[in-house]
C-alpha cells in the first residue's frame, strides 16, 4: 500500500521536509501514519489532518493511494 504524506506551513519546517512516501501493508489510522513518518516526534497539539483534501479525525483509516496532509490551524482576518 502506498500513501503520500505532506506537511504544510510551520509544520513542514519543524519536521524538516515537505513530504514522505510511505509503503506499508495493512490498514493504518492517520495517527499511525504520523507515528511511522515521524519516529520520536510526538503529534503536535492543535494540528489538523486531511485525507484526499478533506478534514478527518486522527482515527480515520487510510487506504492505498490516499494522500494524508498535516498542517497547523489556519487563521485569518
Amino acid at each position: 500500500m502506498s500513501i503520500k504524506v505532506r506537511y504544510f506551513a510551520s509544520l513542514k519546517e519543524s519536521v524538516g521536509r515537505s513530504e514522505d512516501d510511505l509503503t506499508i501493508t495493512g490498514l493504518l489510522t492517520v495517527h499511525e501514519v504520523w507515528n511511522l513518518t515521524n519516529l520520536g516526534k510526538p503529534l503536535p497539539e492543535n494540528i489538523l489532518a486531511a485525507v484526499n483534501m478533506e478534514y478527518v479525525e486522527f482515527d480515520n483509516i487510510v487506504k492505498d493511494g490516499d494522500e494524508v496532509a498535516f498542517f497547523p490551524p489556519v487563521t485569518g482576518g
